[in-house]
C-alpha cells in the first residue's frame, strides 16, 4: 500500500499494520480491559447529525481558533503522545515539522523520545509539553524550569494516568520497554524486518526528558515500573495548584471529564483542560470526551478553554465538538498511524486531509469560520 493511496483513518491504520511488528501496532492500537471505551469514542460522534445551512454565500473559509493564548490555523491538534520513535525513526520530529507546515499546535512528552529543545529548534509554533507528576518534587520543578527554558508555551498535566491500565494486548505479546518480549512477540518481530533495520540503522532510543531515570537499556527501570514506581498516585488538587503557581502561564489538564473537576481547574487558575479518557487506554466503561463535552461547557466554557480529544477521525467529527463548544480538537492515532507508515510524510498526508475535509465540510454547512459553528447545526438521536 502506497502512502497517495491513503484517503482516511483507515487507509493510514492498514499501512501501518502492514509495516510495524504486531506488538508495537498493537501498542498503538490497543486499549484497555475489553476496549469498549476505545469503540465508543468514535461511535458517539455517529448519534449526532449536523444540520446544514444553504445558500450562505460561503466562499472563503477561516478555520483558525485561538486556544491557551495560541493561534492555531487549524482547529485541530496533534496530542502529545509517548515512544513515537518506537513507532518511526523521525518520530516528534516529523511530528513537529508537520505542525509547523499546518500552523498548528503539537507536543513533546514526558516520555517523548526526542527532547523539548530539539522540538524548539524544529518549530517555532505552538508547543506544549505533557507532563507526568513525580513523587520526586525535585525532578517536578527541574522538568518545569526546562520546559520554561526551552520556551514551551502551555504546560499540559495529565491527571488520568496515576496507574497505567490494563491494556491486555500488550500482555499477550509481553511487549514492554527495554523489549521483554515473549515467544508470539518475537515471532511477530521477525516476520517486519524492514522495521528492525529502520530502527536500528538509526541513532539510539532515547528518553531524552527522563534518561537519568529510566534507562532503554533496562539498567534503571522499565516504562512499566515507571508508571508504578516514580509516578505519584496520591496527586492532589494542591499540588497541581502549586504547579500552576510556579509555570505561571498557560497551564492546561489533560484528563478531566466531570463538571465538579472542570470548575476546580478554574479555582486553581488553569487557562484550559482536555476533556479525554487517554484514548479509552486506561478506564474502560468510561463515557466518552464528546458525550461529556455540552454538559462541561455549559458549566465552565465561558471560563476555561474547553478541548477533547478521542476518536477523531473526520472533519465531521471535528465540526460537531467545535459546534457544541470545544475551542480545539486533539488528534492522537488519527496521526500516529500515518508517522508509522510513512514518517513526516505520512503526518503530513493526515493533516492535509484533514485540513481539506474540515474545510469542504464548513463550506456544505455553509460556514465560513469557526465561530459560526453553533448548536443549533447539531441534532441529537
Amino acid at each position: 500500500m502506497r502512502l497517495r493511496d491513503c484517503h482516511n483513518f483507515h487507509d493510514f491504520r492498514r499501512m501501518a499494520r502492514q509495516r510495524l511488528p504486531g506488538p508495537i501496532f498493537n501498542y498503538i492500537d490497543g486499549a484497555a480491559d475489553d476496549e469498549v471505551t476505545y469503540r465508543r469514542n468514535t461511535e458517539a460522534f455517529d448519534r449526532c447529525d449536523l444540520v446544514p445551512n444553504v445558500l450562505r454565500g460561503v466562499g472563503d473559509v477561516d478555520m483558525s481558533v485561538s486556544v491557551m493564548g495560541q493561534r492555531l490555523a487549524l482547529p485541530v491538534y496533534c496530542s502529545p503522545t509517548a515512544l513515537q520513535r518506537l513507532f518511526h525513526h523521525q518520530g516528534e520530529r516529523a511530528v513537529a515539522a508537520a505542525a509547523a507546515r499546518f500552523g498548528t499546535m503539537f507536543g513533546v512528552s514526558s516520555l517523548g523520545t526526542v527532547s523539548l529543545e530539539e522540538a524548539r529548534r524544529i518549530s517555532s509554533g505552538p508547543q506544549v509539553y505533557q507532563f507526568y507528576f513525580h513523587k520526586d518534587r525535585g525532578l517536578n520543578r527541574e522538568m518545569t524550569a526546562r520546559a520554561k527554558e526551552a520556551g514551551v508555551e502551555v504546560m499540559m498535566l495529565t491527571v488520568d494516568s496515576i496507574t497505567g491500565g490494563n491494556r491486555e494486548r500488550d500482555k499477550r505479546t509481553g511487549f514492554s520497554i527495554p523489549f521483554r518480549l515473549n515467544l508470539a512477540g518475537i515471532t511477530q518481530f521477525a516476520v517486519k524486518p524492514s522495521w528492525a533495520l529502520n530502527h536500528f540503522l538509526h541513532e539510539p532510543f532515547r528518553l531524552p526528558q527522563l534518561e537519568s531515570h529510566v534507562d532503554m537499556g533496562g539498567g534503571v527501570m522499565s516504562i512499566s515500573r515507571y508508571f508504578t514506581e516514580m509516578l505519584d498516585p496520591s496527586m492532589s488538587w494542591d499540588d497541581v495548584a502549586g504547579m500552576v503557581r510556579e509555570w505561571g502561564g498557560q497551564f492546561c489538564l489533560k484528563g478531566v471529564m466531570s463538571v465538579e473537576d472542570a470548575r476546580r481547574a478554574v479555582e486553581i487558575g488553569c487557562t484550559g483542560i482536555v476533556l479525554s479518557n487517554h484514548g479509552g487506554r486506561q478506564l474502560d466503561g468510561s463515557r466518552t470526551a464528546f458525550d461529556q463535552l455540552a454538559e462541561i461547557v455549559d458549566a465552565v466554557g465561558d471560563r476555561i478553554d474547553v478541548m477533547m480529544d478521542g476518536g477523531v477521525q473526520r472533519g465531521t467529527h471535528v465540526l460537531k465538538a467545535l459546534s457544541l463548544g470545544a475551542k480545539a480538537v486533539g488528534l492522537g492515532r488519527y496521526y500516529l498511524f500515518p508517522l508509522a507508515a510513512a514518517g513526516q510524510a505520512g503526518v503530513e498526508r493526515a493533516l492535509e486531509l484533514m485540513r481539506n475535509e474540515i474545510e469542504r465540510d464548513m463550506k456544505l454547512m455553509g460556514c465560513a469560520s469557526v465561530g459560526e459553528l453553533t448548536r443549533r447545526n447539531l441534532r441529537f438521536r
